[in-house]
């Protein structure tokens, strides 16, 4: 380019919106805080006595805070693409607000705590009743996985078009190869 060229215009990165789902304690905040450029913002409260009535603390037992509403954290993935990632509550009684978390996401990641299945069945319906693309993510709690991938599958019941894969929450590029798969599933949909 000579001194008398104009430069290219620089396009700022396409936002893209994303949601991270899960039941209580899988490790939603922790993947949007190891992956986010930015300071996450979470809405963590404290735990009450009430709550941990209700929550199960069983596999959590120093978990002290929850998210009551979301955590909001952003990636840029190259220089063309930016991630704005979205976690959702856990607890089944703040399920209102997912419709107004998912709204406009192109895809989901759910977590999944394989010593409590149970509490990711209500996120891979949803995203199933949505006709939203998602992959599931085994979080590896203390580096191991209770279950065979194939049976974690074959336990949630999700076709064979879903990933399932292994991840830690606490590893950024853990994180990172999850949620890339996710805009792979995306971006297969678009092109179907």
């Amino acid at each position: 380019m000579t001194p008398t060229e104009p430069a290219a215009a620089v396009r700022p990165p396409l936002p893209v919106k994303m949601v991270i789902a899960g039941g209580f304690g899988v490790g939603k905040t922790t993947a949007v805080g190891s992956i986010s450029e930015i300071e996450p913002l979470t809405t963590e409260a404290a735990i009450t006595e009430v709550a941990a009535g209700v929550d199960d603390l069983t596999h959590t037992p120093s978990k002290t805070t929850t998210t009551v509403a979301m955590d909001f954290g952003c990636i840029t993935i190259d220089p063309t693409l930016k991630l704005y990632l979205f976690g959702t509550p856990g607890q089944e009684r703040f399920g209102f607000m997912w419709d107004d978390l998912v709204e406009g996401a192109v895809g989901g990641l759910v977590i999944v705590d394989t010593r409590r299945l149970d509490d990711c069945y209500a996120a891979v319906d949803y995203f199933e009743h949505k006709g939203i693309p998602f992959a599931v993510a085994v979080n590896a709690f203390d580096g191991k996985v209770e279950h065979e991938i194939d049976d974690v599958r074959w336990a949630l019941d999700v076709s064979d078009g879903v990933p399932v894969v292994v991840f830690d929450a606490r590893e950024r590029g853990s994180v990172r190869d999850a949620l890339l798969i996710v805009l792979e599933q995306a971006l297969a949909r678009t092109e179907a």
